[in-house]
């Protein structure tokens, strides 16, 4: 039997079709996925936002390269959760996940393997860069933890995010290192105060990765791969959904009674709207699968209150 590395090497199968340069930008499109990369730019810019009102001013040289590392990561991330899920048989041409490039020909395993590697060697040297400019030595930590976490979360032998684990990593990736991170090496410190902004932002993250698994509650289950949403099954899944977003508004709102951050940050709740049809179409859905294509719903909750929660800090 074939070896998952050599699966993982292997070159355009001869049956490929032959793209022209404007498919194959289309393909490498699809496989990227940058228009996830906004998800970066809440963290990254509540990071930004908090060391701005610290020194005075916006570092906007430096946050541009922490963004640059940060979209880097998340490619990696995207492109080796497709890898993966590709060797170990989770996604096919019946699931709905995944962006099928390799499945359909367009991109080859191999290249997949090389762009993961060429990113990783790019995040690592804008860590490296970022790092010694702001003498945060310590941040070597959360950097290796954030690019193993990336790699790891498919990948054998780890696989977290098939053993129900992904939401809590998503939470500490998204939420504390990058917030945290991204203050550290644009104030040349460490805050507290940016780990209590990433809880609520960490939550938001980890809320879109779990609406995402809902429609796949099944097709995953039945693959061997675990998530949270299809270990708890489709009646607490969906209960735990419900008090989601209720907690994050909370935890906005101790943020405000902290004197953490302004009042825009009681905003977020006219986004309640997107909230309650986003819980009738999955208390009312037959199946399942079909909440895949109402996955906005989530995404503009998790914009729109992270964009109030860095207005909140820009306004306190």
């Amino acid at each position: 039997m074939e070896s998952k590395l050599s699966r993982a090497l292997a070159p355009k199968r001869p049956d490929a079709p032959t793209l022209t340069s404007r498919q194959l930008v289309k393909a490498w499109w699809q496989a990227l996925r940058p228009p996830f990369f906004i998800v970066d730019l809440i963290p990254v810019g509540l990071g930004g936002a908090l060391a701005a009102r610290d020194l005075g001013y916006w570092p906007w040289g430096i946050f541009a390269v922490v963004m640059v590392g940060c979209f880097c990561l998340h490619t990696v991330a995207n492109i080796a959760n497709d890898l993966f899920d590709y060797l170990e048989g989770v996604d096919t041409d019946e699931t709905i996940g995944g962006t099928k490039v390799i499945q359909n020909g367009w991109i080859s395993p191999r290249q997949i393997c090389l762009t993961i590697i060429g990113l990783l060697l790019s995040t690592v040297l804008i860590g490296w860069w970022l790092i010694g400019h702001s003498g945060q030595e310590w941040l070597w930590g959360p950097v290796v933890f954030a690019v193993l976490s990336a790699v790891f979360y498919v990948a054998p032998p780890i696989r977290y995010g098939c053993r129900g684990y992904g939401e809590l990593f998503v939470c500490l990736n998204m939420g504390f290192i990058m917030v945290m991170g991204s203050y550290a090496v644009m104030a040349n410190g460490f805050s507290a105060q940016s780990l209590a902004l990433a809880l609520p932002v960490g939550l938001m993250v980890a809320g879109i990765l779990y609406y995402q698994s809902l429609p796949e509650i099944e097709t995953d289950l039945a693959a061997g791969k675990r998530t949270l949403a299809n270990i708890l099954g489709k009646a607490k899944a969906e209960l735990v959904f419900k008090l989601w977003w209720p907690a994050v508004w909370v935890l906005m709102a101790n943020l405000w009674a902290c004197g953490l951050v302004g009042w825009p940050v009681f905003l977020g709740l006219l986004t309640f709207p997107l909230y309650w049809r986003a819980c009738r179409l999955i208390h009312e859905a037959v199946e399942w699968l079909d909440l895949d294509q109402h996955g906005h719903l989530v995404r503009k909750l998790y914009l729109i209150n992270g964009a109030l929660l860095i207005a909140g800090v820009v306004l306190k």
